[in-house]
């Protein structure tokens, strides 16, 4: 019986029902974007410093340019240097005392400046930004600039906890998957999704390719469990450095988005040329995961990212065009490492456990989004590029991390453990089948045959070793299949699990002779170079 990749062949592997789901969850995902990149623009953090009662009219009265009305009025911020004014703190004198000088205003209050008292943001703050956002609204600065990153933890978190509690239930609310579902023992109902992706594509589905056949039809139904993810060597490897993967994309993705928003220079501006290089990074990807394959681009996308964090930390902000420059290039190599994991997770398990190795895997991207925003917040105090170093030393591990992993590319889906076990070594190249269907009847004074397909391919394509495969049906519910390889002894050959009447020995041999008088047409004209065994 055919395979579900032989079905596919016939029917579109990636055809218009296919497509048509991806756009629809496509759909789905643009929702998630606001949230993501939102952070921007809510949480946008302007310059600030403390309000100080009768500073706007003291300098209204001398005429001080802002700059002058700074170095009067605000303490420097300590570790900053001298062209820093303080955000937290303020001169604990009076403004609207008489008498204060123009020109040396504090001297005039205390004496000697040096010794004024300093305290905290008794009265608010003054921003120096036009717009408004989450921190000029509520004041979250200073001692409560954590209820920001708290703030944006919250939403991770919430997506971390909806997709372990009722993620993997949501999921079996949508269209399964047949190749899930045969792993599950239900090939009736992966035909009717067969048959509904066919119509859809409007194909038509061979006779001959009416039942299903699983790579493993005796094993027993398996249940998906946490510990399959560690319990033999290659997956629990695989498993390490897809969480650690995943980790790594979430922290760079969101944290340099974040720590755009508390760069200098144009925000609007400096959001639409990072998000315009999305662009590009997909397109490279269609041109080299298929031709190249996953590992190298993937080790590739993460060297990028972290030479480009390095460079926008390093470069003076004199060189700013260069500095956006390593930003932007951060953001392409980031986002194709994003896209690639979502292309490689799923490959490296088996089917039934597939599903759940990508929920947990994935996790840790809500994981690395609840430590982001405290991770660049906290660490752009000490020194403004620390997070974008720390981006850095992260995403070079993650690409040494990568090469680790089986290449992908021309292989198929693992169905079981022990083809996840395995992807680490050669495979050999795709079996081509040939299915030959046999009807016989009783009303039918002869038998009849069809050859429907050669592997879902035109006798032109570059030609491969073969299998054909006899299917005698009885009736009543009677089958027998008898399968001749060029490669296999005849004391080989696969037979069904119903032995065929009595009456029906003459004419099965005689329709086994035609299938291999078959057999042998096709060895002449297809593949030449194969010997059947005589």
């Amino acid at each position: 019986m055919p395979t579900l990749d032989d079905i596919l062949e016939q029917i579109g592997e990636f055809d218009f029902f296919q497509k048509q789901a991806l756009f629809v969850l496509c759909l789905l995902s643009a929702a998630f974007t606001p949230v993501y990149v939102g952070v921007v623009f809510f949480g946008f953090i302007p310059e600030h410093r403390c309000f100080s009662p009768g500073v706007a009219e003291l300098s209204q009265r001398c005429g001080w340019s802002p700059e002058e009305q700074l170095n009067h009025t605000v303490p420097e911020w300590g570790g900053h240097g001298a062209s820093f004014g303080s955000r937290c703190r303020r001169y604990e004198v009076d403004w609207n005392a008489t008498g204060i000088s123009c020109t040396d205003p504090l001297g005039s209050l205390v004496g000697n400046w040096s010794t004024v008292p300093l305290s905290p943001c008794q009265d608010g703050w003054v921003y120096d930004s036009p717009g408004t956002s989450l921190v000029t609204e509520f004041n979250l600065v200073c001692e409560d600039s954590w209820k920001l990153d708290l703030f944006q933890s919250c939403v991770n978190a919430g997506f971390f906890i909806g997709s372990m509690s009722i993620g993997y239930i949501a999921d079996r609310c949508l269209p399964e998957s047949p190749r899930w579902l045969i792993s599950q023992k239900q090939n009736d109902k992966a035909m009717e999704v067969i048959k509904r992706i066919a119509k859809g594509n409007k194909k038509k589905l061979p006779l001959s390719f009416q039942n299903l056949n699983s790579e493993d039809e005796d094993g027993e139904k398996r249940k998906p469990s946490f510990l399959d993810l560690v319990r033999t060597p290659q997956i629990r490897k695989h498993t390490c450095i897809l969480m650690y993967s995943w980790f790594t994309s979430s922290v760079l993705y969101q944290g340099l988005i974040m720590h755009m928003g508390i760069a200098a220079g144009n925000m609007y501006l400096d959001f639409l040329y990072s998000a315009l290089v999305e662009f590009p990074a997909a397109f490279i990807l269609m041109l080299t995961l298929d031709r190249i394959g996953r590992r190298y681009p993937w080790a590739a996308a993460n060297v990028m990212a972290g030479g480009a964090c390095l460079v926008a930390a390093l470069v003076p902000d004199t060189l700013y065009w260069l500095k956006m420059t390593g930003a932007c290039l951060g953001r392409m190599g980031i986002t194709m490492c994003y896209e690639i994991i979502c292309v490689v997770n799923p490959e490296l398990y088996p089917t039934f456990l597939r599903n759940l190795g990508v929920l947990v895997c994935s996790s840790m991207c809500d994981l690395g989004g609840i430590i982001t925003p405290f991770l660049v917040y906290r660490l752009a105090e000490v020194w403004h590029e620390l997070p974008l170093v720390v981006f850095a030393v992260i995403v070079l591990i993650d690409g040494g991390l990568v090469l680790l992993l089986p290449e992908m590319k021309g292989k198929n889906l693992p169905e079981t453990i022990e083809d996840a076990e395995n992807l680490h070594r050669k495979e050999r190249s795709k079996e081509k089948i040939i299915y030959l269907h046999v009807l016989t009847s009783e009303a039918a004074s002869k038998a009849t045959w069809s050859w429907p397909c050669f592997a879902g391919q035109h006798a032109s394509l570059p030609l491969r070793p073969f299998t054909a495969t006899l299917t005698i049906n009885w009736g009543s519910g009677q089958s027998e299949t008898r399968a001749r390889s060029p490669y296999q002894h005849p004391k080989k050959q696969s037979w069904g699990s119903s032995t065929p009447p009595a009456r029906g020995q003459q004419g099965f041999a005689q329709l086994e002779a035609l299938f291999l008088q078959m057999v042998v047409k096709l060895q002449q004209y297809l593949v030449p170079h194969i010997q059947l065994p005589s």
